[in-house]
């Protein structure tokens, strides 16, 4: 009889369990396990996208988050049962009770039954996410009084079932010219404001595209909205934030800035005049030629024409379809054994850091147009649900320090992702009945990846740590929690999702210190200059090239990946002897003595005065303004 080689969670059980030709397999209602001599593969079963035999004896599985495992058997005929077994584990759901997050769900109610304390720590995210559109209305300074109000119209999502139920607009359109402008936008999302610049007033919008087809449709309440939205901005300006409300200032480091997409920004009059409305930009993400492609199928772009004061900027992103083409092709360089020796011309064929350049751009650009011009921002795509809230939600990273707290973070997510409708489960592969492939689309992860580019250029203002976003790609897919079911908020009400399944949050909670940053400083209110060219970028070895993803016995095994990093398999205790040492800061002043004088070479002048600025400038950390040492600690 086999031993079960690893500790169960509440609800799951261990359905098939054997021999693989050098490992122990298992397969339960939640996990794929294979306990090798020297490691072990834990993955989700709903994180596997396919599996299928090759070579005969050998099992190939790829993963949703790019891994690629692999794992042989002795025989041909095991090797095929093992894969119906898996074929019929991975399957689509056939409703979403079936799904792993409901039952592990219920089993932590049945232990918890006694504890209401802890089961609300397990299954409810927490106040600031709860009341997270009063809160932000609140921080960010909206003159809910004079200028901007809450509309109710889409209270039951009546109105639009891809959007939240409260929608924030100028306080003089009417619910009636909203459910006009509804009818000419796609799927009914219309131009409503997410973010507020509480230093200057100019805010950010969110839609989808209007419905102008070939034969050139207008709508007056649409146009009359978007310009009100303007207007809006002129009558309520900056300096009206509530007390103790963090607001962003602006950085002077501009040289990380994209002198292209400067550019594009139309000069404007500035701030200071706040009774003349700035010029609005529109956003469109898609290129020229898709968004007039767009109107053979009904859709189409804004005429500058036909909206006043305003701009339309095209961005060329790219759509679902070229993005799941370009992840598939990183996947199979990433995956490949041995490492290919044309790693970086494959790695540029894919052109994943090419898409995720441009994204940076757009984003570069919606913060520069409101942070630095204080125009207002309306962005959308086609349907606004993929390409709209990656550059929303990143254009708010850069502007406000609050979402690169745990907290914020959280928010966004929340509040740009899942209340407007992002399609969760369509695009990572678990909605019930969903067969269409095309419909597939890593839109989050790659959203993530380019958090994770801003967390690498500015690692001391992220209060969150690269193992907090690893994490939450492994839980965007593992349907271990409820969090990123459905592919809307009316969905996940209807199933009442909110209230079966445990939130993601409770694991990735601020108090959580496996997550925190230990180099971030709080209280920096710097609006973020990324550099957006594709030679500051770097492929994300944690999710992309995880050694497929085997990790040391030793670690956690309830952990459902530990925090992988691209060499994890080299840092065994006998490798540790090879590792690079570290020098203190006295090892460093010694070793810039001018005793010893610097050979000259032709790259450098002189290195020796610039070895006694370093000597000057380590002196000058050594010791604080009040006297106080500050030590490196020792590698």
């Amino acid at each position: 009889s086999f031993q079960v080689p690893f500790s169960v969670l509440q609800g799951e059980g261990v359905e098939y369990l054997g021999h693989a030709s050098d490992a122990v397999i298992a397969i339960s209602n939640y996990r794929l396990h294979i306990k090798f001599k020297d490691s072990v593969i834990n993955v989700p079963l709903r994180m596997m996208e396919s599996v299928e035999c090759r070579d005969m004896f050998q099992l190939h599985i790829i993963c949703k988050d790019s891994k690629v495992i692999r794992c042989h058997f002795s025989t041909f005929k095991q090797c095929q049962e093992w894969l119906k077994r898996l074929t019929r584990a991975i399957a689509r759901p056939a409703k979403p009770e079936d799904l792993f997050a409901f039952a592990y769900h219920a089993w932590c109610l049945g232990v918890c039954v006694d504890e209401e304390d802890q089961h609300a720590h397990l299954c409810r995210p927490g106040d600031h996410v709860k009341y997270r559109f009063e809160m932000e209305l609140l921080r960010m300074g909206f003159d809910l009084q004079n200028v901007w109000r809450v509309s109710d119209i889409n209270n039951n999502y009546k109105l639009c079932s891809s959007y939240p139920q409260k929608l924030l607009v100028p306080v003089w359109i009417t619910d009636k010219e909203l459910e006009n402008v509804a009818s000419f936008r796609s799927w009914k999302r219309i131009p409503v404001v997410v973010y507020r610049h509480v230093r200057n007033g100019a805010v950010i919008a969110r839609c989808s595209q209007p419905e102008i087809s070939w034969w050139g449709w207008r709508n007056a309440d649409d146009e009359y909205l978007v310009t009100s939205i303007a207007k809006a901005c002129a009558l309520n300006p900056g300096g009206r934030a509530p007390a103790g409300a963090p607001h962003a200032g602006s950085s002077d480091s501009s040289e990380a800035c994209d002198a292209d997409f400067d550019s594009s920004l139309t000069a404007c009059s500035g701030v200071e005049n706040a009774g003349t409305p700035q010029k609005l930009l529109i956003l469109d993400a898609r290129s020229y030629t898709a968004a007039v492609a767009n109107r053979a199928k009904g859709g189409g772009c804004e005429c500058e024409e036909y909206y006043p004061n305003c701009e339309v900027v095209f961005m060329g992103m790219a759509n679902i379809h070229s993005i799941r083409n370009s992840f598939q092709y990183l996947r199979a360089v990433c995956s490949q054994v041995p490492d290919p020796s044309n790693w970086l011309s494959a790695l540029e064929s894919t052109k994943w850091l090419q898409h995720l350049s441009v994204m940076l751009k757009a984003a570069v650009l919606v913060s520069s147009a409101v942070d630095r011009d204080g125009r207002p921002v309306l962005v959308h795509c086609s349907d606004g649900w993929d390409r709209t809230p990656q550059i929303v939600a990143l254009a708010k990273i850069l502007l406000d320090p609050y979402y690169r707290t745990m907290e914020g973070f959280q928010v966004l997510v929340e509040s740009d992702w899942l209340d407007f409708g992002h399609k969760f489960g369509d695009r990572c592969g678990h909605q019930e009945k969903a067969e269409d492939q095309n419909e597939q689309c890593p839109v989050f992860l790659q959203w993530l990846d380019a958090v994770h580019q801003l967390l690498k250029q500015f690692p001391c203002l992220f209060e969150f740590n690269e193992a907090f976003l690893v994490k939450l790609v492994q839980h965007t897919y593992s349907c271990l929690y409820g969090t990123f079911l459905g592919n809307s908020p009316c969905e996940r009400e209807m199933h009442n999702i909110y209230k079966r399944t445990c939130s993601v949050w409770s694991l990735l909670r601020a108090g959580n210190k496996n997550f925190h940053n230990l180099l971030y400083m709080p209280g920096s209110e710097q609006v973020l200059h990324p550099v957006c060219h594709v030679r500051a970028l770097h492929v994300w070895a944690a999710v992309y090239l995880p050694a497929s993803s085997p990790h040391p016995l030793g670690q956690d095994d309830m952990d459902i990946y530990p925090p992988h990093t691209s060499q994890s398999q080299e840092f065994s205790g006998r490798c540790l002897d090879r590792l690079p040492k570290t020098r203190s800061m006295d090892d460093l002043l010694s070793a810039c003595d001018s005793s010893s004088p610097l050979t000259r070479t032709s790259s450098d002048p002189n290195l020796n005065n610039h070895c006694q600025e370093v000597r000057v400038g380590l002196e000058a950390w050594h010791t604080t303004p009040e006297g106080t040492e500050v030590h490196l600690g020792e590698g």
